[in-house]
C-alpha cells in the first residue's frame, strides 16, 4: 500500500446479523485531503465511520489506518490508534456537565500526561482557532447550535490528529453557522496537515471544501469524483443527489405488494 494514503479499506463488508449494510467497499483516501462520503439516509455511512475507528468489526475485508489493519487490534492497538484520530459527531456530542474548557481538555487529559499548566494554553489555542475562547467557562447548554459545533471541533482537534472524522458536521446548523464550520473545517485540516472524512449530506457546501467525493448506494459505492467531476457528472444517482431531483435511480417508494391489491385483495391489511 502507498504511504500516500492514510486510509485504505478493501472489500469492505458488514451486516447486523443477517441485514447486509456495507457490501464490498473500496476507498484510498490520500494524506492532507479531505474527503467526503455521501448517500441517502442508511446506506452506510456511519457504519463505514465506526469501521475506521475500530468501534464496529467488519463481517470481510480490512480497514487501514497509518498502515495498520484496524479490524485486527486488540483493545489496547485501537485505543493507541484512536490517540491519532479525531470525532466530531453529529450534533456535537458535548458533555452537559462540563464546561466548554472542560470539554476541549477531557481528550488531553485521557489520552496524555500533560501538566495543567500545558493542558490550559493548548485548550485556549484551540479555543482561539475556533473564535470561541471568550466561551471558555460556558456550560454547553448556554451555546447556540453553531457555537457547540465549534467547541465540539476545538475538542476534535485538541490531540493535533492525523485523522478526523465528521458524522454530519453541518446537520441543523443555519446558512451563517454553516459556512463558518465549512471554513473551519477546511483550515484545520490544512492548518494540521491532517487528512479528515466527513459524511454529510450537504452536498453544495460540501463542494466548496472537500478534494473528493465518493457516493455510496445500498451498501456499495456507486459514483466517485473530485468536486468538478462531480458537478458535470452524468451518472443518474450523481446527478439526483446533487440536485435535489424526486425521481431517478433513489425510489420513493420502498418495495411493495401492488397497492390496489393489497387494499381489495385483504381488508385486514
Amino acid at each position: 500500500m502507498s504511504d500516500d494514503f492514510l486510509v485504505h479499506i478493501e472489500d469492505l463488508c458488514f451486516s447486523y446479523d443477517d441485514k447486509p449494510v456495507l457490501c464490498g467497499i473500496d476507498m484510498r483516501i490520500p494524506r492532507g485531503r479531505i474527503v467526503a462520503i455521501m448517500g441517502g439516509s442508511g446506506c452506510g455511512k456511519t457504519t463505514l465511520l465506526r469501521c475506521i475507528g475500530g468501534q464496529l468489526k467488519p463481517t470481510g475485508g480490512t480497514v487501514r489506518v497509518h498502515g495498520e489493519v484496524v479490524n485486527a487490534l486488540n483493545h489496547a492497538g485501537i485505543y493507541a490508534l484512536r490517540r491519532r484520530m479525531g470525532m466530531l459527531f453529529q450534533f456535537g456530542a458535548l458533555f452537559t456537565d462540563l464546561s466548554v474548557f472542560d470539554n476541549v481538555a477531557f481528550p488531553l487529559r485521557e489520552h496524555t500526561d500533560l501538566p495543567e499548566s500545558l493542558i490550559r494554553d493548548l485548550v485556549l489555542m484551540k479555543l482561539e482557532a475556533v473564535g470561541l475562547r471568550g466561551a471558555r467557562d460556558t456550560m454547553p447548554n448556554e451555546l447556540s447550535g453553531g457555537m457547540a459545533r465549534r467547541v465540539a471541533l476545538a475538542r476534535a482537534v485538541a490531540l493535533d490528529p492525523a485523522l478526523i472524522m465528521y458524522d454530519e458536521p453541518f446537520t441543523g446548523l443555519d446558512p451563517i453557522s454553516l459556512g463558518v464550520i465549512g471554513q473551519l473545517i477546511r483550515r484545520l485540516n490544512d492548518a494540521l496537515g491532517a487528512t479528515s472524512i466527513m459524511v454529510t449530506h450537504d452536498v453544495q457546501e460540501s463542494l466548496h471544501i472537500v478534494d473528493y467525493i465518493y457516493f455510496i448506494s445500498a451498501g456499495k459505492v456507486v459514483a466517485e469524483g473530485t468536486p468538478e467531476e462531480i458537478r458535470h457528472s452524468e451518472d443518474p444517482f450523481v446527478r439526483q443527489f446533487v440536485h435535489a431531483e424526486a425521481d431517478g435511480p433513489v425510489p420513493f417508494h420502498l418495495p411493495a405488494a401492488d397497492f390496489a391489491a393489497e387494499l381489495l385483495g385483504d381488508a385486514r391489511v
